[in-house]
């Protein structure tokens, strides 16, 4: 009862927060990414915009199947796609979820996955967790400023039971409870990018707000003809542990073998810059890598079912 009552009185502060400082006819936008609990706020909450950031790879071996489907995705993102490093159910997830809800879904996506570790010279970490920036929320920011361009409510999937990651993303906000950001502007005379900071989005917890928790939103989707995919964020997500890893090292071997590459190119690298092996990427340990987790041998064979949400990792709400 204690429990409740607490839950309870953060709901309350939680929507006092968010109907704080709203500006009026304020647009909104909610922000998908080919999970359920986000697909369920694109069903139930009508917004302005639905904007779905796809992370993607030029990698052949990763090659998106369907062809027909490959030049739909391109269409939507403006450029040619190859194949995502998610499981390629996500890209059926985002199409059905449209003819469902039946209202357009933006499409975005910034540079491939490789591109961006070889830019950054290792993989991303729980203590370098750049990817999310870099691939989604980088090109999320590019769409709001060619599109938009003035303070946005974004829905963000958030279930009742997950107020402590709202919390930490509300801190991020100013005393406004808006989030403030650098955006290209355009050039400078001597070609340098010009910045300027700007007033964009302001969180918004419906799921929360109306204490929607993850068994309601698994009967909302049991008769709904919405394919979702077994895991949602990428293949070898670091958040990942290293038994989920094993699994899909053979569930999708060759997105997994792609993890396994990335880390191996960029490991030479560090020893031909540096002259020795360097603790990076997803586990700063070099003793445990792709490979090592791709190859050790369980003792028992594991099924979809031995899994729960908590290994999907944080990009796949």
């Amino acid at each position: 009862m204690e429990d409740l009552k607490q839950w309870q009185e953060q709901i309350l502060q939680l929507t006092k927060y968010n109907k704080n400082n709203l500006i009026k006819d304020m647009k909104t936008s909610n922000s998908i990414s080919g999970g359920k609990s986000s697909a369920y706020i694109a069903a139930n909450y009508k917004a302005d915009f639905n904007l779905f950031a796809l992370v993607t790879t030029n990698d052949k071996t990763c090659l998106f199947p369907d062809a027909k489907v490959r030049q739909i995705v391109s269409d939507r993102i403006g450029k040619e796609f190859v194949g995502t490093l998610e499981m390629d159910d996500i890209i059926y997830t985002i199409l059905d979820l449209e003819q469902f809800i039946g209202r357009k879904i933006d499409w975005v996506s910034g540079m491939t996955f490789e591109d961006m570790v070889r830019k950054r010279k290792t993989l991303p970490s729980v203590f370098q967790r750049f990817c999310t920036s870099e691939l989604k929320i980088e090109p999320m920011k590019k769409f709001w400023y060619d599109k938009i361009n003035e303070p946005i409510e974004v829905r963000i999937g958030f279930r009742a039971n997950e107020m402590r990651r709202a919390k930490t993303m509300m801190e991020k906000c100013n005393n406004d409870g808006f989030m403030y950001s650098k955006f290209k502007i355009g050039k400078s005379d001597s070609g340098r990018n010009k910045l300027k900071e700007l007033k964009w989005q302001k969180p918004f917890f419906p799921l929360i707000e109306d204490g929607i928790f993850k068994d309601n939103i698994e009967e909302f989707w049991k008769d709904k003809s919405v394919r979702f995919a077994y895991k949602n964020n990428c293949v070898g997500c670091f958040e990942r542990n290293p038994i989920m890893l094993n699994y899909m090292s053979k569930k999708e071997s060759n997105k997994f073998d792609f993890f396994m590459n990335l880390e191996k190119e960029m490991q030479a690298y560090f020893v031909k810059t540096k002259g020795k092996e360097s603790k990076y990427g997803r586990f700063l340990d070099s003793d445990i890598t792709y490979e090592k987790i791709k190859n050790h041998k369980l003792q028992m064979d594991l099924f979809d079912d031995d899994f729960n949400t908590c290994d999907s990792g944080y990009c796949g709400l």
